[in-house]
């Protein structure tokens, strides 16, 4: 007997799975392209990235109110899993990296005024391609840690959570 279609692939998650999960890092790089554009561009990046977090954190409550239908207890899984997303999300895509990637530039920027003659054009755009590819090798230790945190601490109090690896 073949397994049904259904049970074989995994079903894709547009945040996670798909080009969207992308937008979640807009605010690292609006971080590394702040010392080349106006703060109000660097703000709306952030403004992008909160939106990708809301709208995963009413996601994952859409689909745990499927997952518990009409069972007891379904509104407070709802809750965990709206709560447990946007704060997993927020640290995890927005906070952290953000500042990561904000003490990166400034750092570089600072060092290559002090260390070099280069004009402040060249120190600036230097800064930048510092801060974009620094992006791709924090992601994972940041999700972990973050996963860590949460571990420790959140998700004793409400009894677990989504993993979001």
């Amino acid at each position: 007997m073949e397994t049904p279609p259904e049970q074989t692939s995994k079903e894709v998650d547009i945040y996670r799975d798909t080009w969207v999960r992308f937008l979640g890092y807009a605010n690292e790089v609006g971080e590394a392209f702040r010392a080349l554009v106006p703060v109000s561009v660097v703000w709306a990046s952030y403004a992008v990235a909160t939106a990708y977090v809301s709208a995963d954190a009413m996601d994952k409550g859409k689909k745990a109110a499927v997952a518990h239908g009409d069972n007891p207890g379904k509104t407070t899984r709802v809750g965990v899993a709206v709560v447990d997303t946007f704060i997993w999300q927020a640290l995890a895509s927005v906070a952290i990296p953000g500042f990561t990637i904000n003490r990166v530039c400034a750092a570089s920027l600072y060092l290559l005024g002090r260390g070099t003659r280069w004009p402040l054009p060249v120190r600036k755009w230097t800064t930048t391609a510092i801060g974009l590819s620094t992006i791709p090798f924090i992601i994972k230790p940041i999700d972990r840690s973050v996963d860590f945190l949460l571990d420790s601490s959140l998700r004793k109090v409400y009894g677990g959570g989504e993993k979001h690896e």
